[in-house]
């Protein structure tokens, strides 16, 4: 690294400095008004940025520009125009006007649509997002763009984002002005998204079709060792590692990414990245960069970087941490409690709209981290449950209980912690420990919403957030408005709020079947499969909130519904797919070759020595005749379900077949194909284990 970190970063970023430094004055004024308010943009600016935004990018190396923008297939998409313009026959010049800036032009039926967009109907529009900043990268000018279709619906995750993000501060400001701020004229909510990934080497990569295809491992049994002995959490990072996660760490300061921590994570071969936390657009947009980034920076180094959220059986899944916040343009974080959250009435008033949003709108909450990856990870190694619940801890759950039961409250004084070594000082303890099990935890002065998988986009989630508290915030300021008194009905809000809501709150083991049971008790949803939490998206109360609030109309959310219906069952699809070829071509052969081997083992020993007894191989023969016509006929019988599931043309009635019959067909085949696994010669054997993945590095 030839500069210092200050210098590289955001070097590749058309961000704050390098507008103030390249556009005239009150150009300058009027986009950053327009970033800081979320107003229109004035046209007439246009030109002056895209040619400003252009002379730049050359000097930094870009020949091309694109669109970049989040269509619904969970990445990003992007399509390169170069600068050149022709000036006569044999000439060039570098040009980039305004119009090209602001709008572009996509093919929106070859994009998942829901039905919005048939292929005759093709006309899509990209349009710049001015709050999210330009940056180079591969010979590129990348603009953030939201994406719509010729009719003006939103294609994309962005668009209703950014809508998300204007019904919580239009809400939230209401509710504020009760409290005498008016100097706060934009409320912003913050995301830092920790990212979970794995790492495996790019020859073992290659020699596994299922990983390749779908990026989890549809076969392998566990190795001698996992992360039983827990001596891979925050270990010694090995050397190859390091040299990655140093070249990561370089190529995201450089796109002004504020990548902070990084560690072994607790299985083998498994870390995390945690960035600080951004304006939750831009933190949408990095975390996508972040994802490719990773990607990239590991083929360089021979690895492959797996972002499933079940790549191995039987160890920790790769889940990414939402912490999310609110905070005011004035620079104040409304989830901060202070020293005695008990006397901060604001802060209880906001709190309680944020349980009331997580108990209303648990299906949503859920329906926003459901898919067929994340459904192997949810429910065990510190994946929280499928179950919703709220972990507020202990001082907060006091005041909670003392404003709901009318009793006095005494406080939850923080003790102090001596190791009684004299070297080592004593220090304060939070006032709370931390539950790893909740899917919705307070942690200090945010939120941390632990559902999500390794390899979404994180847009929908800060979507439900932002549109469900807006709500909340919405029916306080309601409330607020028509009080005479405007002390008693905040602290009657605060309690009757708390007080209808408790069930959402939970500090215990979110793994028991204790709580499963007194949740199904309290009467909160237990949407143990992404199809069965699907169904809910239309919901008459979830589309009324969304219409309410202006960021997805009906519309929207049926074509999203269809969408989510139709990748659980097209990734099923593909997995079930994949393990018959993987089963007909490369397994069954590699045994039977060695079932070969063995009996003619036996009978050369037999013709030399016919009174020799052949113990191992008269022993392991029959059982793995047995088990090689146990994964056909459980072979067949995926074949049966996946052709049943492939016909079915209802695309609800689909997504059921595969998650009800292929999948347990799979687990059938597997179960199988492991067990000969463990009794196949390694040389036989067709795949890299999963000792060779996960310790070879």
């Amino acid at each position: 690294m030839n500069k210092k970190v200050p210098e590289l970063f955001g070097c590749m970023v058309f961000n704050d400095d390098v507008m103030r430094e390249r556009l005239p004055k009150d150009v300058y004024q009027s986009l950053t008004k327009t970033m800081a308010t979320g107003k229109p943009i004035d046209p007439s600016i246009a030109d002056v940025v895209a040619n400003a935004m252009k002379d730049w990018a050359i000097e930094k190396g870009a020949t091309h520009y694109t669109h970049w923008f989040q269509p619904l297939t969970g990445v990003t998409a992007e399509k390169h125009d170069s600068f050149i313009s022709p000036v006569g026959n044999c000439k060039v010049v570098m040009e980039f006007s305004g119009k090209e800036l602001i709008k572009g032009e996509s093919d929106a039926s070859s994009f998942p649509s829901g039905g919005l967009r048939a292929t005759f109907e093709a006309r899509g529009y990209t349009m710049w997002d001015p709050a999210s900043y330009a940056f180079v990268k591969d010979g590129s000018l990348y603009i953030p763009t939201a994406f719509c279709s010729y009719t003006g619906e939103a294609l994309d995750t962005k668009t209703p984002l950014l809508r998300s993000m204007d019904a919580i501060s239009t809400q939230g400001l209401r509710l504020l002005r009760f409290f005498g701020d008016t100097a706060s004229k934009r409320l912003t909510t913050t995301v830092g998204a920790e990212q979970e990934y794995f790492i495996v080497d790019k020859k073992l990569y290659d020699r596994r079709k299922d990983l390749r295809f779908t990026g989890r491992t549809l076969f392998g049994t566990a190795a001698p060792k996992g992360q039983e002995m827990e001596d891979h959490y925050f270990g010694p990072i090995k050397t190859r590692i390091a040299e990655f996660m140093k070249d990561l760490d370089e190529e995201l300061w450089r796109l002004g990414i504020n990548a902070k921590t990084k560690h072994n994570e607790a299985a083998p071969a498994q870390h995390e990245l945690a960035p600080i936390y951004a304006t939750t657009n831009m933190a949408v947009d990095q975390n996508l960069l972040i994802m490719e980034c990773m990607k990239k920076t590991a083929e360089k180094h021979g690895l492959v970087c797996l972002l499933h959220e079940k790549p191995y059986a039987r160890v920790n899944g790769s889940g990414k941490h939402n912490n999310w916040s609110i905070s005011t343009d004035t620079g104040k974080n409304l989830l901060d409690a202070g020293k005695t959250p008990a006397e901060n009435a604001k802060f209880l008033l906001i709190l309680a709209a944020i349980v009331k949003a997580v108990d209303d709108y648990q299906d949503l909450l859920r329906i926003s981290v459901a898919s067929a990856g994340n459904d192997h990870r949810l429910g065990a190694g510190e994946a929280p449950p499928a179950i919703i619940s709220i972990f507020l801890g202990e001082e907060l759950e006091e005041i909670i209980h003392s404003i709901v039961d009318g009793t006095a409250y005494r406080g939850v004084r923080a003790g102090m912690l001596d190791l009684g070594v004299p070297t080592i000082p004593t220090f304060r303890k939070d006032t709370t420990d931390r539950n790893r099990t909740s899917p919705f935890a307070f942690t200090g002065n945010k939120f941390e919403f632990r559902m999500l998988g390794a390899s979404q986009n994180i847009a929908m989630p800060n979507i439900v957030l932002n549109t469900a508290v807006a709500e909340s915030f919405r029916q306080f300021a309601n409330v607020l408005e028509d009080a005479e008194d405007f002390d008693e009905a905040v602290a009657t809000l605060i309690k009757d709020t708390f007080a209808a809501h408790m069930r959402i709150i939970f500090d215990g083991n979110g793994y028991s079947d204790e709580w499963k049971k007194e949740a199904e008790k309290r009467g909160l949803l237990n949407l143990r499969t992404a199809p069965e939490a699907f169904r809910h998206f239309h919901d008459e109360k979830n589309v009324k909130l969304f219409e309410r609030h202006g960021v997805m109309s009906r519309v929207e959310i049926e074509s999203r519904e269809e969408i989510l219906f139709e990748n659980y069952a097209k990734t099923v699809n593909i997995e079930a797919l994949t393990m018959i070829e993987m089963t007909r071509r490369d397994i069954l052969p590699a045994v039977v070759a060695y079932h070969t081997e063995l009996a003619s083992s036996v009978a050369a020993k037999l013709a030399i020595l016919p009174n020799q007894k052949c113990g191992f191989e008269e022993d392991l023969l029959p059982t793995l005749c047995s088990l090689t016509n146990g994964a056909s006929t459980a072979l067949k019988s995926l074949q049966k379900a996946e052709a049943k599931a492939a016909a079915e043309q209802d695309f609800v009635k689909k997504a059921d077949l595969y998650c009800n019959e292929v999948l347990p067909a799979m687990r059938a085949l597997r179960l199988v194909v492991d067990e000969l696994e463990t009794m196949t010669a390694s040389r036989f054997w067709p795949l890299p284990d999963y000792g060779d993945m996960m310790f070879s590095i």
